[in-house]
């Protein structure tokens, strides 16, 4: 061990019996080292409580050292301890500054019951936000209705573009897949029937009622709300939000409602898009699988899908479109000015716009459970 490195000299031969004499320096640079700290920790947890303690050797004590030494003591002065006036100072002041925590910890279920009332609280104050942030946008919308001509246009047309010219492509493979795999694996089941010619309305109903307005707002929460979140959340970072504030710009007129809008508007057609290249699919599968002809299973839709249920389609993506834009501002408007808030704030926007559409696609399922049936 180096001559400036902390440790104990048991020294027997004291005139005050077994004495612990202490040398090296007691710094934070020397306690810095795992290794030094662990043993020294050791030294003074297996030294005797009746011992004297010799601290002249010492080199050099800091505040460190001296936190230690006192918390190896039990937080007060052995019966025989041999210090400089300087040492002596400093441990005083540490036992004037020590601050006692309690050990004991609140039983298991107070815990949960905590944890779960701020979760309570958390989730209360986030649906309060979203509600004003609902409130804000009704306002806006009667303002523009109002004065059209002061409206944001080309942020909306924008924003239809982003959000919606640039998600064909993806949403349109998806689609498409989706609808290769149900039918192949409807075809498992019916041919077992004679039943292939059914498999028209399984897909009629579920891509055209469910799946595909899902799909939609799933792969539109994960691409452009996740988008919607991030440009806001920057904007938060680099202070532009402040800078509309001082300037007098409304932030829902000019951010939010620019993208509720466009997603009100550009939704229903991503998600009768995504319908029809998932009914593509199908159909694909369906000749492949089963020798359903295109023209059979074309010729079949419009009698297994009724109109209701293309309407309520429709209604439920722009409902789709509208929460996504909301849910994407709400976190964006909440990112705080760094950017570990705006990696968690746009994590947190997608997962609660996935929630919230699936959450609310089953309630449509069960408010129009008659409807077009």
């Amino acid at each position: 061990m180096e001559d400036h490195a902390p440790r104990i000299v048991r020294d027997a031969s004291s005139s005050s019996g077994a004495a612990l004499r202490l040398e090296g320096r007691w710094t934070a640079a020397q306690l810095a080292h795992r290794s030094v700290w662990r043993e020294v920790d050791a030294d003074l947890e297996s030294a005797q409580s009746g011992a004297a303690w010799d601290l002249q050797a010492i080199d050099q004590l800091d505040h460190v050292g001296a936190q230690l030494l006192w918390n190896r003591w039990g937080r007060q002065w052995p019966a025989d301890v041999q210090a400089t006036d300087a040492q002596r100072s400093m441990l005083e002041r540490i036992e004037r500054f020590t601050v006692d925590v309690p050990n004991e910890k609140p039983p298991t279920w107070m815990r949960a019951v905590d944890g779960l009332g701020r979760r309570v609280l958390h989730t209360g104050t986030q649906a309060r936000n979203l509600v004003v942030l609902i409130g804000q946008l009704l306002l806006d919308l009667l303002r523009l209705v109002r004065s059209p001509r002061s409206g944001p246009w080309r942020d909306v047309s924008g924003h239809l573009y982003q959000m919606g010219t640039t998600a064909l492509p993806i949403t349109a493979l998806v689609g498409f897949l989706i609808g290769v795999v149900l039918a192949y694996l409807m075809s498992l089941q019916l041919r077992q029937y004679g039943a292939e010619s059914f498999i028209v309305n399984i897909l009629g109903i579920s891509l055209v009622r469910e799946l595909g307005p899902l799909l939609a707002a799933i792969l539109v929460a994960g691409r452009s709300g996740s988008a919607i979140t991030a440009q806001i959340g920057v904007m938060r970072v680099t202070e532009e939000l402040d800078a509309m504030r001082v300037m007098g710009i409304s932030h829902g007129f000019r951010l939010v409602m620019p993208r509720a809008l466009a997603l009100a508007i550009v939704m229903p057609l991503i998600g009768v898009w995504t319908t029809v290249t998932s009914l593509a699919g199908g159909m694909l599968a369906a000749d492949l699988a089963m020798n359903v002809t295109p023209a059979y299973f074309v010729n079949a839709l419009p009698q297994a899908v009724d109109l209701p249920n293309l309407l309520i389609a429709v209604f439920k993506s722009m409902v789709f479109g509208i929460l996504i834009a909301l849910v994407g501002c709400h976190y964006g408007m909440r990112v705080k000015p760094n950017t570990e808030s705006l990696g968690k704030g746009t994590t947190s926007s997608v997962v609660t716009s996935i929630t919230v559409v699936i959450l609310v696609d089953a309630l449509f399922a069960i408010v129009f459970r008659n409807v077009g049936t």
